[in-house]
């Protein structure tokens, strides 16, 4: 979604594939739809709307779409009952690094709070962050072993750092 680097497209391509044994084909270019966009706490688009807009435009025969985008993404983080986190003034908009819904057709990965300067390290970072909200499409869950992909960040990019790029053997069992 707006300009993504084919370096950053052909890295989740090949992650999913070796991860998923799956076919991936990668889609033109869309743009960013005007309506996902934010200012509440910062400038942001809205994850939400970006993977309904996904899910909407999916073409015929595709399965899952993952979105990629270089600028910031928000969600409103609530407890299982649907009722905002508290405080609310903290989750109402949210910062993420991606979101996928279980199950669900469509997820969306930012880039924006994954870049540094170590290029192999954002790599890893883009392919995890890929591989687990695909796995919310595919109806895997937070996991609790700690070197599982599909670990909860728990609003830490280092948790990322510390996963491996594998779904533990649970988690392969139930895709």
């Amino acid at each position: 979604m707006g300009f993504m680097s084919m370096a950053h497209c052909n890295s989740v391509k090949t992650a999913l594939e070796e991860v998923y044994e799956a076919k991936v084909v990668m889609l033109p270019e869309i743009e960013i739809p005007e309506h996902t966009y934010v200012n509440i706490k910062s400038p942001r688009y809205r994850a939400d709307k970006l993977i309904k807009d996904l899910k909407e435009n999916q073409p015929a025969g595709i399965d899952f779409t993952i979105g990629l985008i270089s600028k910031d993404i928000s969600t409103t983080k609530r407890t299982a009952d649907a009722e905002i986190k508290k405080p609310q003034s903290k989750y109402e908009d949210w910062g993420i690094f991606g979101l996928g819904y279980r199950p669900g057709p469509s997820c969306i990965v930012s880039t924006f709070r994954l870049e540094c300067k170590n290029q192999k390290l954002f790599y890893s970072r883009l392919q995890k962050i890929a591989v687990h909200e695909i796995g919310h499409n595919l109806g895997l869950p937070h996991c609790p072993d700690k070197a599982c992909v599909m670990q909860d960040a728990a609003e830490s990019i280092s948790t990322i750092d510390n996963v491996s790029m594998i779904l533990c053997a649970k988690g392969k069992g139930k895709i």
